[in-house]
């Protein structure tokens, strides 16, 4: 599902997934073996400064359409169609029922009629999408369809930015939805295919860190807090003096002082891991559900030493740092190691990249 879909043609030709986040610009491109195993051709990212977008909006349009040049150059590709995202919080979406057989004609009709109950602007001032998603389990006859609509000034900022860099946008999917697609290849490695697990996935962005517990195609319960990498980047950067620019290039590079890890570091893992902790007790004391199965980290943040044993420790569930490359293979343009250092912060990106080969 996108807002852009119609206008693809040939969807296995070449696509790049774009995931432009408030703290940086990721840049995947995958093809696909005859076996249909995945390739990772090529893999990008580059920084924003605080501030240049905020809450999903670009605050600063001209410095964020040159960190999507530099990126797009810095990864090599050639490939003009790209496949972007919009922040779950810019998107209204709503499942409804409607009857089946409908065409292509009704159902949009259908669409329209019932999204006017649910969205808070005239129509005239959104974009609207719609997929069926299949037959209804609770109303034999009718089909679930989810409806998704988002203001156009947002989707025009998106195509705008991507067509100033010369790229032509063919996809704007969801960013929860294209890292929920990612995780469809993570979930399947697990044992018995993952079938039945309860997987909470969390990824640690730079402001918000988000909670999705899956369980097979569902999505049982969503929700975001308020607290991410950029706060241990504010504690670097008040404890050396440093810029916040300069603290996050240097937490990036691991080149801080000698003393960051037990003074910074290891109080933000713990603190960090805590709240991961008080998200699930959250889930469990709102829902029927009392465990989960899997605990996955995902985002930039996810990849800090000594998170995983101490999440693992804390809640007594397994887990794991994901990594959407996991039994790719790997271009010749890419550097490995490089890439499963950074592997988590591309679970959005690589879902974007994987719009390609949808049917």
């Amino acid at each position: 599902m996108g807002f852009l879909d119609g206008f693809i043609g040939n969807r296995q030709a070449p696509l790049i997934g774009l995931d432009i986040s408030s703290s940086s610009v990721k840049l995947v491109e995958l093809s696909q073996v005859a076996s249909g195993g995945y390739v990772v051709e090529r893999f990008a990212s580059e920084s924003l400064d605080k501030g240049w977008i905020a809450d999903g909006q670009i605050e600063k349009f001209e410095e964020v359409v040159e960190a999507v040049r530099r990126v797009v150059a810095k990864s090599g590709t050639r490939t003009k169609r790209v496949a972007l995202a919009m922040p779950q919080s810019s998107v209204i979406t709503k499942k409804i029922l409607l009857p089946a057989g409908l065409s292509e004609e009704e159902l949009e009709l259908q669409v329209e009629a019932e999204a006017n109950q649910y969205i808070p602007f005239s129509l005239d001032e959104v974009s609207l999408d719609f997929c069926v998603i299949g037959p209804s389990v609770a109303q034999p006859g009718d089909v679930e369809v989810l409806i998704a609509a988002s203001r156009k000034d947002r989707v025009q900022d998106r195509q705008g930015l991507a067509e100033a860099v010369g790229l032509k946008p063919v996809v704007l999917d969801i960013e929860s939805h294209a890292s929920r697609l990612a995780m469809t290849r993570i979930v399947s490695a697990l044992p018995d295919q993952g079938r039945d697990a309860l997987v909470a996935l969390f990824e640690i962005g730079a402001e918000i860190t988000s909670l999705k517990v899956l369980r097979d195609e569902d999505l049982l319960y969503d929700r975001d807090q308020a607290f991410g990498g950029s706060q241990l980047t504010m504690m670097v950067s008040r404890q050396y003096g440093f810029s916040f620019e300069e603290a996050e290039q240097k937490k990036l590079s691991n080149s801080l002082p000698e003393d960051y890890d037990t003074t910074l570091l290891a109080p933000f893992v713990d603190s960090l891991a805590q709240e991961i902790g008080r998200a699930l007790q959250y889930f469990f004391t709102s829902t029927p559900h009392h465990k989960v199965h899997y605990v996955m980290l995902g985002g930039g943040t996810a990849a800090l030493p000594g998170l995983r044993e101490r999440v693992t420790e804390l809640t007594g569930f397994t887990s794991m740092v994901v990594n959407p490359f996991e039994g790719m293979e790997m271009g010749s343009a890419v550097r490995e190691n490089k890439l499963r250092r950074e592997a988590p912060a591309y679970l959005t990106a690589c879902g974007l990249a994987m719009r390609r080969f949808l049917a």
